[in-house]
Order: structure tokens, then C-alpha cells, then sequence
């Protein structure tokens, strides 16, 4: 064993979010959750939903971006959607399955609290994040009250084919 560590193995890394929600300890919350009792299966999802917005917004992801170095979005059903991905890897995928392999993707790391709290109130219209697009591993944080700021949630519900709120 040498004294400067060289030896010891490094801190491994997780690049996944659901990496890391599988390995994370238990919260206050969930040790109140099991001393309560069971739960149904609505309020187990929300929960795991709620972990995982936490560990999105403290989570620095990749933005791709435009020609214009703005955040790349898609319009889908009246919701403009920022891209962002977990890791290199994830949006290697997802170059190549739109048949874009061979370009070079400029991308920027940014904090998902960030994504969420600032540049989705800058959209035109409804905003949210499409985590990992295209993958299995792929979610979306839609423009609610709870996860995006209150002033720009919306019910989906009530959002127009031309994305007003």
C-alpha cells in the first residue's frame, strides 16, 4: 500500500438518475412512510416521482444546443420541451437514433434546478424538460405547480392546441 493513495480505489461514479434513486438511503420521510404502514400504489408513485424530481434538480445534465447556442426544444401537443440528458452516452443515443450520429452536438452542462426555475419561464408558452428523449430511462418534467415555478404551471388539461396559457 503506498502512502498517497494510489492504491485505493477511486469514488465510482453514477451517471444515471435512476442510478442514483436505487442506491440512495432512505430519507426522513420514507422512514415516517414505513413506520406508518403500507401505502397505495398512487401515493408509493408519487413519492418515487418526487425523489426523482430532488435528485433532477441537483443533478447537473446536458442541454444540447442550436444553431443560435440556445437550448434545443421540440413542441409536442402545446408543450415546448428543453432536451436534456443524463450523461454523453444518453445523447450519443439519441443522435443516433434520429439518424444524426455524424454531426458534432455542442452542449452545455446545467443544473436541472436551473432548467426548471429559469430557462423553462423563458419559453413562449408551456414549458418543461424531456430527460433522455427516446430512451427507456426517459421521463419528463411537465409544467406543473410543484415542479416548475407557480407563475408559469399550467393544467395541462386546459393548455391549447396553440400552446396559450
Amino acid at each position: 500500500m503506498k502512502d498517497n493513495g494510489e492504491s485505493a480505489a477511486g469514488p465510482q461514479q453514477h451517471s444515471r438518475i435512476t442510478d442514483l434513486t436505487d442506491s440512495a438511503p432512505p430519507t426522513p420521510a420514507d422512514r415516517i412512510a414505513a413506520e406508518q404502514g403500507p401505502i397505495d400504489a398512487t401515493t408509493a408513485a408519487r413519492r418515487q416521482f418526487a425523489r426523482l424530481l430532488g435528485e433532477f434538480r441537483r443533478r447537473a445534465v446536458l442541454v444540447p444546443l442550436d444553431e443560435h447556442d440556445s437550448p434545443w426544444t421540440a413542441d409536442f401537443q402545446g408543450v415546448r420541451w428543453i432536451y436534456a440528458f443524463s450523461d454523453e452516452e444518453a445523447l450519443a443515443r439519441f443522435a443516433e437514433a434520429r439518424g444524426e450520429a455524424g454531426r458534432e452536438w455542442s452542449y452545455r452542462a446545467v443544473l436541472g434546478a436551473r432548467l426548471l426555475d429559469a430557462m423553462v419561464p423563458m419559453l413562449p408558452g408551456p414549458g418543461g424538460v424531456a430527460l433522455d428523449a427516446g430512451s427507456a430511462d426517459g421521463m419528463v418534467f411537465p409544467p406543473v405547480a410543484g415542479i416548475v415555478p407557480d407563475a408559469v404551471a399550467v393544467d395541462l388539461e386546459e393548455v391549447g392546441e396553440t400552446g396559450e396559457r
